[in-house]
C-alpha cells in the first residue's frame, strides 16, 4: 500500500494518472535516442533534453540551446571556406592563367609548389590543413593554389586529370616534378621538398611552364 501511495504521488507530480495500481510497479518503458517525428507524451521530455544537449527551459519560452546554436550558425557563416584559408604570405590563390604565369616568373629561384584542387574534393579538404602547416614551416617556398573549376582550360592544358595534383617548379629549371597525392601519401610532398629545395642559383630567366603555351588559354 505504501508503494502504491508513493507511486501515486510520483505520477501525480508528473501530471498524469496510471490506468491501474499495478502499473505503478511496472518498469518504465525505455526511450529511444532518436528524436521522434512528432512529440509524444512522456518520452518527448526525455528525448528533448538529449537533443538539446541537456539544456532545457521549463517555461514556455524558446530553449536556451536554440539561441546558442543560432549564434554558432551565424558565426560559421562569417568564417572563410576551407579552401579560402591561407597559411601565410607564401600561399597565394590563383584565379587566372595570367596570374599563374606571373607568379611563376616573379618567383625567381624560389621553389614553387602548385596545388590543383576542387572545393568539392574530399581528399583535397583532408590534405589541406597539413599543406598549410608545411607552408608555414617553409616560408622560403611559394605555394600556389589553383581551383580546378575556376581554371579548367588551364588545368587541362597542364594535363591535370586527378585531384589533388601537384606541380613543382624552380627558376630556369622549369617544371621539376608532378604527381597526385593524398593525405595518406603526404610523405611524397615532403620528399620532393627535400630533393628540390636546395641552395642553388639558376642561370637564365625562370622557365615556368617551359614550351607549353598558356598565353592563348582563356582565363
Amino acid at each position: 500500500m505504501a508503494a502504491d501511495v508513493v507511486g501515486f504521488s510520483r505520477h501525480f507530480s508528473l501530471g498524469f494518472f496510471p490506468s491501474s495500481p499495478s502499473s505503478l510497479l511496472a518498469p518504465a518503458a525505455s526511450t529511444s535516442l532518436c528524436c521522434p517525428a512528432r512529440p509524444v507524451s512522456r518520452p518527448s521530455k526525455r528525448v528533448g533534453r538529449i537533443c538539446l544537449l541537456g539544456i532545457t527551459n521549463r517555461s514556455t519560452r524558446q530553449p536556451a540551446s536554440f539561441k546558442a546554436l543560432a549564434a554558432v550558425a551565424e558565426t560559421d557563416q562569417d568564417q572563410p571556406k576551407w579552401w579560402e584559408r591561407n597559411a601565410g604570405p607564401n600561399m597565394i590563390d590563383i584565379h587566372s592563367t595570367q596570374e599563374f604565369l606571373s607568379a611563376l616568373s616573379q618567383a625567381g629561384d624560389k621553389l614553387v609548389i602548385v596545388e590543383f584542387y576542387g572545393s568539392w574534393c574530399a581528399s583535397c579538404k583532408a590534405l589541406f590543413p597539413k599543406l598549410c602547416r608545411t607552408a608555414a614551416e617553409h616560408p622560403e617556398i611559394l605555394f600556389l593554389k589553383v581551383n580546378f573549376d575556376e581554371n579548367k582550360p588551364m588545368c587541362k592544358s597542364l594535363n591535370v586529370k586527378v585531384l589533388p595534383y601537384f606541380h613543382f617548379y624552380r627558376g630556369a629549371d622549369g617544371q621539376l616534378e608532378s604527381f597526385s597525392c593524398s593525405l595518406a601519401k603526404f610523405q611524397k610532398i615532403k620528399d620532393a621538398i627535400q630533393t628540390h629545395n636546395t641552395a642553388r642559383c639558376s642561370i637564365g630567366p625562370p622557365k615556368g611552364v617551359g614550351d607549353l603555351n598558356l598565353e592563348s588559354v582563356p582565363s
